[in-house]
């Protein structure tokens, strides 16, 4: 029934799909009363609007680089894998952040088509130091940068460069709202710019069961992508490498990030869930296909209703 429903882009699977995250959204932020009174009202529904903007840019990017086929799989798994981690709800910088990083993603995969190489480059850059200042360690996606560089455009070196105007005009944004802010963004920023491998922050058994899963779930798919990639079109090998590399660069910031919590994990769910929809789409039987996603969105439902 689930597959048979997202395995074609309809409206209505948007709509299934944006009406399920706003009640999970509201319900979770009720539940911990995350956002409070009328200016907490609106800043919820920024921060909804920033988290199902990056539902759809998951949408966006497998679709129109063909990195699914024509379905809705990859949005319909990066909303489940969000329900493993309602935490991601309330966390307003990793929110951001991994927005600008879809944002960023985006302009990556699409230099294939060696278009408007050097702006593409320069955006991928921008958006991905402009989310450092969100979430410190985002900034080790500027290595998906450089293999992009390496893989369509790395003989000229002029390309090497733009990375670093990027940065620049970052730093020159950041100081000038640091001044505004009597040097609080400077502060802010170098508190959380160190390495931190404490992994003892579980507030409960269901947020370790969910991310003991999500690592299952997780190395399946990865697994399943590198035994397949020889068989995938040869125009196609680089876009799906950078999807595996993003995913291996999501759980690395994981790692790497201090004040860790589930929440960090978000900046690998969307190329799991490109990842996922591959893997989806290429069972030929149904009963494994639906039963699949049955299984995911039990999960999801189980992990979200058990961390309220």
């Amino acid at each position: 029934m689930i597959a048979s429903i997202f395995n074609k882009t309809r409206p209505f699977n948007y709509v299934i799909i944006g009406t399920l995250l706003l009640i999970a959204f509201v319900s979770y932020s009720v539940s911990h009363q995350t956002y409070t009174g009328w200016e907490g009202v609106l800043y919820g529904s920024f921060y909804f609007i920033a988290i199902t903007a990056s539902c759809f840019l998951v949408n966006f990017i497998a679709l129109k680089n063909n990195l699914s086929r024509n379905n809705n799989y990859a949005i319909l798994l990066f909303f489940i894998f969000l329900l493993f981690f309602p935490t991601i709800f309330k966390n307003k910088n990793i929110l951001l952040s991994n927005f600008l990083l879809l944002l960023s993603l985006r302009r990556l995969i699409s230099l294939k088509s060696m278009k408007n190489t050097k702006e593409k480059i320069f955006d991928a850059s921008f958006w991905i130091f402009l989310a450092a200042l969100f979430h410190f360690w985002s900034i080790l996606f500027i290595f998906l940068v450089f293999a992009s560089i390496i893989l369509h455009v790395s003989r000229d070196y002029r390309n090497w460069i733009i990375p670093g105007i990027a940065l620049f005009s970052v730093i020159v944004l950041f100081f000038i709202f640091n001044i505004w802010s009597d040097n609080e963004l400077l502060e802010a920023f170098f508190s959380k710019s160190f390495i931190s491998f404490d992994f003892t922050y579980f507030e409960n058994t269901y947020q370790n069961i969910a991310l003991a899963v999500f690592t299952s779930i997780g190395f399946l798919f990865f697994i399943n992508m590198i035994l397949t990639l020889a068989s995938k079109p040869m125009n196609m090998k680089t876009s799906y490498k950078k999807i595996i590399f993003a995913f291996i660069l999501g759980v690395i910031v994981y790692l790497f990030s201090p004040d860790k919590n589930n929440s960090c994990l978000a900046f690998s769910i969307a190329p799991l869930a490109i990842l996922g929809a591959n893997f989806v789409e290429n069972q030929e039987n149904k009963i494994i296909k639906e039963g699949t996603l049955y299984i995911l969105s039990l999960l999801g439902i189980f992990f979200f209703v058990a961390q309220l």
